[in-house]
């Protein structure tokens, strides 16, 4: 939520360094524009503008939250987030189902492990001819994401919830990475957890409750699938442009890295979607703009420049934009370690010393989190985090083990027996705050006698070239970085942190996100203590233990629970900001009579 990785969903944060998975606000509201009182005008064209891309145009792979930003034009799921000020979209709502599944509506089994829901008649998709979304359409989305060509990065978070699961993601692993091999499997293969009662009823099966099965039901991950999706690989550009929509626009084109082109689906009815208006007729994305350049285009009125994209004001630019009570910022709350740096656990380079956990200790206490957090805009939008959850996350406790110390770090780097060390850093060379944030770990770095080169990579691929396949770390590609990480769901969501990050081998790549391939035995023993414990209380408890071990461990460094800035043009209104996606809603903005640029 997420791509959250990010996730994740998951995906911009306030130097542009995108979460893979969804990111919370935490039930707060952000500060500047939000809902509007004005009459909305129907019409015209959305132009956004970004310096990157998706991760997949494919709902069930998508774990981005730019990825779940253009998903929200054109894909539904069960149960979303709305486009609703005043902490009301963290809380999630119907979409495609009918309600929120309960004992009392009989949605919900009194053993709470049997989820019965209804879908929204009326809901569409766009073939020819329309036709119903259906429940064997959400089983078909659900046995997609363990598909064998690129599964969905968040498995971690549910492969031993749904029953089944994970038996039949590994018989799906042994499938022909074909079309045809693909397909066979889904057809064929039965997934216990997912059943569908009758063409507008699923049910799904859980191996134990869990209260916060509806929230997880929100990923793009469980969005339905049509038969028509099989045609084409998973995650690829064919299908990108050709996977049909059950949403409010359709995908006319996708050049990836170059632009995506939107225009209304006419088989969706906005009587059956309680969450998207659909003011604009179109949205148009150019993403070969610099973020500079997007600033000063959204800022002077360029007709052709409404809102963001996949990049955020530069950090540089922010205070002087908040001084002026700029009306068109806005500064949103995260449940978010973004950025946080990686350690490649599985590097060869100088003779494996990353697999030192005294190592990465020492280069935690050489990195100094206040010189980063200057250059991603200052603490008061970035303050500090030291440990793995967000304050907001149930089982968050406050520690501070690595406060800067390069002599420490010079100690400890002798005694583990490395006291010279040269790292490569992999950064996202587009955008201001990923680049002056490895510039400033590298000048720190150096003061404890490490030496730190630079890997530049384009923001699209960033993840799916690099940190998401697990040779390159093997390589020794890089041995450092900077990502990003969001709750995929909010309040009672400590699991949606450490299952796909810090849980082992299950974690890695590509269906997880644990890119440092980080894997310590009492770790993933603390994780599936806390999933199995019996009160919130019990797992408040041992998710402070797993995170106080994942510290003293040294799986990465955190800096910040980031706050969210996003910037859009004058003409635009009703830019309400959805945590999830990390940006405002596009399907509930409206731009003025005047301002409707082609």
């Amino acid at each position: 939520m997420a791509r959250r990785r990010l996730a994740a969903t998951s995906l911009a944060a306030v130097a542009a360094l995108v979460a893979l998975a969804a990111c919370s606000n935490g039930g707060t509201t952000p500060t500047g524009s939000g809902g509007d009182t004005a009459t909305p005008v129907k019409g015209g064209t959305l132009n956004m503008l970004g310096a990157g891309d998706v991760d997949y145009m494919d709902p069930n792979i998508s774990y981005y939250s730019v990825g779940y930003l253009n998903l929200r034009m054109w894909s539904r799921q069960l149960f979303t987030y709305p486009a609703e000020p005043g902490g009301k979209n963290t809380s999630p709502v119907a979409d495609l189902a009918t309600d929120i599944p309960t004992t009392a509506n009989g949605g919900l089994s009194a053993d709470g492990k049997t989820y019965t829901i209804k879908i929204r008649p009326g809901a569409k998709w766009g073939t020819s001819p329309a036709r119903q979304v259906t429940a064997a359409d959400v089983v078909r989305g659900v046995k997609r994401t363990a598909n064998p060509v690129q599964p969905f990065g968040g498995i971690p978070d549910f492969a031993n919830l749904i029953d089944g699961y994970q038996a039949f993601a590994a018989g799906f692993a042994k499938a022909p990475k074909t079309v045809a091999g693909i397909q066979d499997y889904i057809d064929k293969t039965a997934l216990p957890g997912v059943v569908a009662k009758d063409d507008t009823t699923v049910v799904f099966h859980l191996t134990q409750p869990a209260t916060y099965f509806v929230d997880m039901l929100t990923l793009p991950a469980f969005s339905p699938a049509p038969v028509e999706s099989l045609k084409y690989l998973p995650a690829s550009t064919e299908l990108g442009n050709h996977f049909p929509s059950d949403g409010p626009y359709k995908v006319d084109s996708w050049v990836p890295t170059k632009s995506i082109n939107y225009s209304r689906n006419p088989a969706w009815d906005a009587a059956t979607d309680p969450v998207r208006k659909a003011y604009v007729d179109k949205i148009v994305v150019n993403e070969t703009v610099t973020q500079d350049s997007i600033q000063q285009q959204l800022q002077t009125g360029t007709p052709t420049a409404d809102m963001e994209f996949d990049v955020a004001p530069p950090p540089s630019q922010l205070p002087a934009l908040q001084a002026k009570k700029d009306p068109n910022l806005t500064i949103g709350d995260t449940a978010s370690s973004n950025p946080y740096v990686v350690y490649n656990t599985a590097s060869p380079n100088n003779n494996k010393a990353l697999a030192n956990p005294k190592v990465r200790q020492a280069i935690s206490y050489a990195i100094n989190r206040d010189h980063v957090l200057q250059v991603l805009g200052g603490k008061t939008l970035n303050p500090p985090l030291t440990h793995v959850l967000p304050d907001v996350i149930t089982g968050s406790k406050q520690i501070d083990p690595y406060p800067y110390d390069p002599e420490k770090a010079k100690q400890l780097l002798t005694e583990a027996g490395f006291p010279h060390l040269t790292l490569k850093f992999l950064y996202r060379n587009a955008t201001e705050g990923s680049s002056k944030g490895f510039q400033t770990i590298q000048q720190d770095l150096s003061k404890a006698g490490i030496t730190v080169t630079g890997v530049p990579s384009p923001n699209a691929d960033f993840y799916v070239k690099y940190l998401q396949v697990p040779t390159v770390a093997q390589r020794g590609v890089w041995d450092l970085s900077l990502a990003g990480w969001g709750a995929d769901w909010y309040g009672n969501a400590a699991l949606s942190f450490f299952n796909p990050l810090f849980s082992g081998e299950p974690s890695f790549p590509p269906v997880g996100s644990n890119f440092g391939l980080y894997n310590d035995p009492e770790t993933n023993d603390l994780i599936q203590q806390a999933i199995a414990a019996p009160t919130t209380d019990a797992a408040a408890e041992l998710w402070a233990k797993a995170d106080a071990r994942v510290m003293d461990q040294a799986a990465f460094y955190p800096l910040t629970n980031n706050k969210q800035a996003n910037y859009h043009a004058a003409q635009v209104h009703n830019a309400v900001y959805v945590p999830s996606m990390q940006n405002y809603d596009p399907t509930n903005v409206w731009i003025d009579k005047a301002k409707q640029g082609g």
